[in-house]
Parts: C-alpha cells; sequence; structure tokens
C-alpha cells in the first residue's frame, strides 16, 4: 500500500553500508542532510542520521512499513550490489537492484537513482565518454552493470522514474586511494611521460549532487554520467592526497585515459572547477575517511 504524507527525508539510501555508502554517510552526517539509511544488520551506521533495518532480496514489506511512519522520501538511492573487491557474486547487481525497484514501487518513491558504472562503457580512450555512447563493457563487472541497466529499463517502462548514474572513481572507493596504507604506491608512466587520467569525483561533492538529484523537478534523463567536470591524473591525486608513490613502467594493457563527458549532469547540477582539482578531491577524501 502506497504511503500519502511526504517524508522529512529527501533521499533513502540502500547499500549504505559499502565503501562508497560509509563515504556519503560521513558527508551528509556533517551537513545534517535529510538523508536516511538502510542497512541489513542490527548494528548502526552512523549516529546522525535515520536508519532502516531490511534486506531488498527479503521483499518490501519493511520498507512499506516504515514509510507508513516515516513518509515517502523525495528518492531512493541504490547502492546496493557487488563490486570486484567485495567477492561477492557479480551477477546479484540486477536482482538486487530489480528488488529495489519493486520495493520503491510498492512503497510510492517515485524516484529512483541506481548506481551504475564507468566500467559499462569499456576501456580506455582519447575522447571523455557520453551517455549516448553504446555499452560495451569489457569486464565482468562492466557486463553485470549492463544486465543491471536493462532491468532498469523494465521498470522505467513501467512508469516509474529510474536514472541509471553512470559513476567515475569515487575518492575514497577508488583503487589508488585504497591503497593509502600501502609504501611507496606505484603509478604507470607513459612513454611520453604522463600518467593516468580519470575522472574522479569527492564524497561530499557526490553526496550534495545526489541530494540535488533527488530534489529536482521534472523527469531526469535514464542515464548520466557522474563524476566532476574535469578529469585529474592520478600522480598529482596521490600527490595531494600525500601518498608515498613511485613511477613504473605503463605495462601494455595499462590505460592511459579513461574520463567522463559529465556535461549533461552540470547542465542540471552545477558542479564548480575547483570540485575537479586534486586538492580539494583529496581533502574531501580527508574529512570523510576520518568521520566519526
Amino acid at each position: 500500500m502506497q504511503a500519502e504524507r511526504h517524508s522529512q527525508h529527501d533521499l533513502l539510501v540502500t547499500g549504505a553500508s559499502g565503501r562508497v555508502g560509509r563515504l556519503l554517510a560521513a558527508a551528509w552526517t556533517r551537513s545534517g542532510a535529510p538523508v536516511a539509511l538502510q542497512r541489513r544488520g542490527a548494528e548502526a551506521l552512523t549516529e546522525g542520521l535515520r536508519e532502516l533495518c531490511w534486506a531488498p532480496l527479503e521483499g518490501a514489506a519493511p520498507l512499506c512499513d516504515w514509510v507508513q511512519t516515516d513518509g515517502v522520501p523525495r528518492a531512493m538511492l541504490v547502492l546496493a550490489g557487488a563490486t570486484p573487491g567485495t567477492g561477492r557474486d557479480l551477477s546479484l547487481n540486477r536482482p538486487l537492484a530489480e528488488a529495489c525497484l519493486s520495493a520503491a514501487s510498492a512503497a510510492g518513491i517515485g524516484r529512483v537513482l541506481v548506481a551504475s558504472s564507468s566500467a559499462v562503457y569499456g576501456g580506455g580512450r582519447a575522447q571523455p565518454w557520453r551517455e549516448s555512447d553504446p555499452a560495451q563493457p569489457a569486464t565482468p563487472y562492466g557486463r553485470a552493470k549492463v544486465a543491471m541497466e536493462e532491468a532498469c529499463a523494465v521498470w522505467r517502462a513501467r512508469g516509474l522514474e529510474v536514472a541509471c548514474l553512470r559513476i567515475g572513481n569515487v575518492a575514497g572507493a577508488d583503487a589508488l586511494l585504497l591503497n593509502a596504507g600501502k609504501s611507496p604506491l606505484h603509478i604507470d608512466r607513459f612513454a611520453d611521460g604522463s600518467g593516468p587520467l580519470r575522472s574522479y569525483i569527492g564524497p561530499d561533492s557526490m553526496a550534495r549532487v545526489l541530494l540535488a538529484l533527488a530534489r529536482l523537478p521534472g523527469p531526469l534523463p535514464p542515464t548520466l554520467n557522474l563524476a566532476a567536470p574535469e578529469p585529474v591524473l592520478m600522480a598529482e591525486l596521490a600527490t595531494a592526497a600525500g601518498l608515498d608513490w613511485r613511477w613504473q613502467p605503463a605495462p601494455p594493457a595499462a590505460v592511459a585515459r579513461f574520463t567522463l563527458d559529465c556535461r549533461a549532469l552540470a547542465a542540471l547540477v552545477p558542479i564548480s572547477d575547483a570540485e575537479s582539482t586534486a586538492a580539494a578531491i583529496a581533502a574531501q577524501w580527508q574529512e570523510c575517511r576520518t568521520a566519526p
């Protein structure tokens, strides 16, 4: 049964216990954002945000009960899923998304933001990837995210507003900063003397963007790249983060450029050029990783 009372929460986040979710929760807690978090276990994720204990694969009833008391949030963010680093079955991404979409529909949540990945595009290239480019994933993770996006299209055809967010590197959940404790780190150096260039976003910026997308009037695009406007050199980010790193010759399979065209996102939610700098991204990571 759909709840009619509007919630004090603009966003309900599933999968909030993952790496990205914890970074975002730290940012939202510091800002006092009207966000609620879903968790599966009994232990609370934060001290400052409302939480819902619910396992999406077990059905929508706990969510429907929750919105009867807390009201219907403006949107649901689906971070729930399997990534290569978790060791979980990557094929879970589709059924987890489907379970969340079905529950959102049952609970009367009209907008769902689903975390996809830039991995759907495949390998690197000189030009930034645009949402209109065909998906051609080169990894099992990328293929799992394409299958998940296909499930989202089914629910979109049923009338649910679903936006698949093709996310770049989130500072603190990426391969570089996750290895911050290792010394020294090695970064590939290509024949022209350059290092890898990637699309990044800091957790504070991402938290603000997601909240803005939840609040925007009118329908969102079915797919949307999500990163800061300008890509960043990984060597500059490592330096800004204070990491001990060294160059290493890039192996033949190394990717020099993998970037996203984020003009569609910028047209909806302004992101300053300053948020693209290595210094700003590193500072956001430091703030969120040290948050209680």
